[in-house]
């Protein structure tokens, strides 16, 4: 039965792919029963141009057939991001996002890319999707926009961090180029009052150009402070105001009791992992590249270590929370577990134990706040 609804509807559904652009959208079209893909120009961003072209389609392929017609659409994830998805089927119309790096291609020779062989390569790939072949490609969940904005806040914050480091570490720099290797106002305090008393490696006051390079430095050092402080006091207001669109907050609120975990981290978890729905423990080490890669053919077989799949900025922050479920949760079963099998090992027993230890700390949060089930021998803090 379910092949026979899939045969039906690839059989009267007009399967369309649109190749994005920023100038242009390059439409392709393949109708019931044609042997040739069409193809339409569309300008990039004229949405009402495109659903125009689109129930043109449907209604000319409905008269031929005799039967009402569907339109099938796909286009690739990408800098358009998921507005158009949710417009296509705000109207009704069948919409697929596809995960370009899930599609298979060859690897005999150069891969020759156009716009026109990818649009018509993936009306290809969406037909025989819809028969029924669900390893052709993957399709992306196209998040609400209540989940998309949840994720700004503390992706924000992390491009923040980033950027206050690179300032630290220029300004470190510019010193050491003058012998000076402390700066022990850097990270807030009174720079200006310590750059008046600071004295080069041989002696010399910092040369004027290079005191306003830094005094400069410092400026963007505050603002990006200021910036930050004002992110977490959001974000402190999006998880404890009840009327929140904030996702799962209850979630972040529950993570925030076990030691180890902060407010910062919890938030992040809850946005980027613990908001989406899996099915085993198997699914949330995938989707964060935390699960094995093994290579295998005939006699050879060796392990290539985690897939480093998905989301990185999340990966990296269980790498780190693992670190810290070592130091503030030590009597847990995941911390005996690491001791007794990575302590004293050397450097690099440690580093792949952490991963280890990473994901299955990803699996025991994840069954925390779905369930309530506390990780064995973990702490929660005091009310």
């Amino acid at each position: 039965m379910e092949n026979q609804s899939s045969d039906y509807c690839v059989q009267t559904s007009v399967i369309v792919s649109v190749e994005l652009s920023k100038r242009t959208w390059l439409v392709a079209s393949l109708t019931p029963g044609a042997a040739k893909i069409s193809l339409r120009t569309i300008p990039a961003g004229d949405s009402a141009a495109l659903l125009g072209h689109l129930r043109n389609l449907e209604s000319k392929t409905g008269e031929r057939i005799g039967k009402p017609a569907a339109i099938r659409l796909c286009f690739e994830i990408g800098y358009d991001g998921f507005w158009l998805a949710r417009l296509l089927r705000a109207n009704g119309i069948d919409t697929y996002v596809l995960d370009p790096a899930s599609f298979l291609v060859s690897r005999r020779g150069k891969r020759v890319k156009t716009d026109r062989i990818d649009a018509e390569a993936m009306i290809g790939i969406l037909k025989a999707y819809l028969a029924g072949d669900k390893s052709v490609c993957r399709v992306v969940d196209v998040p609400t926009p209540d989940e998309e904005d949840a994720r700004r806040v503390m992706r924000e914050r992390g491009d923040l961090v980033h950027e206050r480091t690179r300032i630290i570490s220029r300004i470190r720099g510019l010193l050491a180029l003058q012998g000076i290797q402390s700066v022990k106002a850097i990270s807030g305090g009174d720079w200006s009052k310590q750059l008046d008393d600071m004295r080069t490696g041989d002696g010399r006051l910092l040369p004027p150009n290079l005191r306003r390079q830094i005094e400069r430095c410092f400026g963007r050092l505050e603002l990006l402070n200021e910036q930050i402080k004002s992110i977490e006091r959001d974000r402190a207001d999006v998880v404890l105001d009840e009327a929140s669109t904030f996702p799962c907050r209850e979630k972040a609120i529950r993570l925030e009791q076990l030691k180890g975990i902060g407010a910062n981290s919890a938030v992040m978890l809850v946005a980027e992992v613990f908001c989406r729905k899996f099915e085993s423990r198997r699914h949330v080490a995938a989707f964060l590249g935390l699960a094995p890669a093994p290579y295998a053919s005939g006699d050879v077989s060796r392990d290539q270590g985690i897939s480093k799949a998905g989301n990185h900025g999340t990966r990296v922050l269980m790498v780190e929370l693992a670190w810290c479920w070592l130091r503030y949760q030590p009597s847990s079963e995941l911390a005996v577990w690491y001791r007794n099998r990575f302590k004293g090992n050397g450097g690099r027993a440690a580093k792949v134990g952490i991963v280890a230890l990473a994901r299955k700390l990803l699996i025991a949060l994840w069954r925390f706040v779905e369930t309530g089930l506390v990780p064995q021998g973990a702490e929660l803090r005091a009310v």
